[in-house]
C-alpha cells in the first residue's frame, strides 16, 4: 500500500487500513502479492466511502458496499474482478466485526456476480511426457542446471503444486522414504503431497550430482537453487516451462500454473476422486477443484464428436 494512497483516505480509514495490512501479513501470513491485492481493493472501497461522506468504520453499511460494487461495474470491470472485489470486501468486514470495530458483519449479506470460468488449457499425457523428455535430453551432459530443471518439471507435474510452493521448498521438506513432500500453501497452510518414481529419480540425481554444483556458502536449505546459488525464483521457473514447451510440437504455451491444471486434469481422468485432488492441490473450496471436471468432460465431448459416427 503506497503512502499516497493512504494519505488520500480519511485519517481513521488510513489507520484502519494500516492495521488490516498488519493482520494480513502477521496473522494470515499471506504472500506479498496477495496482501497488495487485498489492500488495493479495500483502499478503493474506503476511498469510495470517503466520497460518500463516511469517515469511520461504523459508518460503513451494506448500502455503501453495494454502491462501491455498482461503481466498479459502471467502469466496465469484468464479472471475475467484481466477484474478487466483493470477496475482498466480505473478508474485510468480517475482520472489522471480529476485532470489534463494527457491531456486526455488514458484508455477510453482500452478493457478487458469478464469475465466468474459462476452461484452462492443459497438456495431453503424451505432451507432458514430451515436455519432460525434452528437458531430460538436455540434461544428459550432467550439468547442474539441466538436472535441476528436470527435477523441477517432474515435481511440478507430479504434484500439481504452485510455482511459489515449489520455490519455497527446502531439502528437508522431502521425505524420500515415503516419496512425499511437505508443501506450504496459501496462508502457510501445510499439506503433504505424494510423488511418483520418475520425480523421485530426478530429485535423487539433482541432490546427488547437481545441487552441490550451484550451492554457495549462503545458499541455505533451499531445495532448488538459481545460477548464483540463491533460492530459485518464480520468474526462472516460468521461463523454463515456456522454453521447454516450445520444444513440444503443437503444445499450448503454458506456464507452471498450466502444469498444475494439467496434473489435476490427468488425476481426474485417471480416476482420482474430487476430494483427493482437492487435498493434493491445497484448494480451500471443492468448487475450485470441480472446474477440472468440466475440462475432462469437454475433452471427452470433443473426442466423442471426432470419433463417433453419429456424433
Amino acid at each position: 500500500m503506497t503512502d499516497d494512497a493512504q494519505a488520500a483516505l480519511p485519517e481513521s480509514f488510513a489507520r484502519m487500513l494500516g492495521d488490516y495490512e498488519r493482520h494480513l501479513v502477521a496473522e494470515r501470513d499471506l504472500a506479498p502479492h496477495s496482501v497488495r491485492a487485498y489492500l488495493g481493493d479495500i483502499a478503493g472501497l474506503l476511498e469510495h466511502a470517503g466520497r460518500l461522506g463516511l469517515v469511520d468504520a461504523t459508518d460503513l453499511d451494506l448500502r455503501s458496499l453495494r454502491s462501491w460494487l455498482a461503481k466498479q461495474q459502471s467502469l466496465g470491470l469484468s464479472r471475475t474482478t467484481l466477484a474478487r472485489r466483493a470477496t475482498a470486501a466480505r473478508v474485510f468486514t468480517a475482520w472489522l466485526a471480529r476485532t470489534g470495530r463494527i457491531p456486526s458483519d455488514i458484508g455477510s449479506a453482500l452478493g457478487s456476480p458469478r464469475p465466468h470460468h474459462t476452461l484452462p488449457d492443459v497438456l495431453r499425457v503424451d505432451e507432458a511426457a514430451q515436455l519432460i523428455g525434452a528437458a531430460t535430453e538436455l540434461a544428459d551432459d550432467g550439468s547442474p542446471v539441466g538436472l535441476r530443471d528436470v527435477a523441477m518439471l517432474e515435481l511440478l507435474y507430479a504434484t500439481g503444486m504452485r510455482v511459489g510452493e515449489l520455490c519455497g521448498l527446502d531439502v528437508d521438506d522431502l521425505d524420500r522414504d515415503r516419496n512425499v513432500v511437505r508443501v506450504f500453501g496459501k496462508g502457510r497452510k501445510e499439506r503433504t503431497v505424494p510423488f511418483g518414481q520418475p520425480a523421485a529419480t530426478a530429485l535423487d540425481r539433482w541432490l546427488a550430482h547437481g545441487r552441490a554444483g550451484l550451492a554457495r556458502p549462503g545458499s541455505g536449505p533451499a531445495l532448488f537453487l538459481g545460477a548464483r546459488g540463491g533460492r530459485i525464483d518464480q520468474r526462472a521457473v516460468r521461463t523454463l516451462v515456456h522454453r521447454r514447451l516450445a520444444d513440444v510440437p503443437g503444445a499450448p504455451d503454458l506456464g507452471p500454473h498450466g502444469l498444475r491444471h494439467t496434473a489435476a486434469t490427468h488425476l481426474l481422468e485417471g480416476g482420482a476422486d474430487l476430494r483427493s485432488v482437492q487435498e493434493l492441490l491445497g484448494h480451500a473450496s471443492l468448487a475450485t477443484t470441480q472446474r477440472y471436471t468440466h475440462v475432462t468432460t469437454d475433452r471427452l465431448r470433443r473426442a466423442y464428436q471426432q470419433a463417433h459416427p453419429r456424433a
